[in-house]
């Protein structure tokens, strides 16, 4: 497996805007777990998402930091970004990951931001953010 991959700028266009990934990580039985999540490109071209503690995906990230994301554009199905990638940094200082949520519930909000009771609640969860390195891309982007 490469150490990691240089994001064309295709990639990253289609990551910008704020898409829904689905995240596939692996249960210590081995069996597959997927899950739904807010995700934001970093500039330096790792993928950062945000959990609740002590959810599934992000105990079986912390066990296993392999794992494989999918986005699907929202306005056209048949474009999509396949993505194999490993946790490069665990953020788990708790005020840093609760700052990440709020960030994401902005990036991911309408005209009029997000909820004020979803922020205050953010604000009291056990988070964490992981973020994660792409090391193999399948895309279909294009027309």
């Amino acid at each position: 497996m490469p150490d990691h991959i240089e994001l064309p700028a295709t990639v990253r266009d289609f990551l910008a805007p704020p898409h829904v990934a689905s995240i596939a990580t692996v249960d210590p039985d081995g069996a597959p777990r997927q899950t739904v999540a807010w995700y934001r490109l970093e500039d330096d071209g790792r993928i950062l998402l945000n959990s609740r503690t002590p959810r599934r995906w992000c105990t079986n990230l912390l066990r296993d930091p392999r794992l494989a994301i999918s986005i699907v554009r929202g306005d056209d199905p048949y474009r999509w970004l396949g993505l194999t990638a490993v946790v490069d940094e665990v953020v788990d200082d708790v005020d840093r990951a609760r700052d990440d949520i709020v960030a994401l519930a902005w990036r991911y909000a309408d005209a009029e931001g997000p909820d004020p009771e979803s922020i205050a609640t953010f604000r009291t969860q056990p988070r964490v953010t992981f973020l994660v390195r792409v090391t193999g891309i399948h895309d279909h982007t294009e027309g």
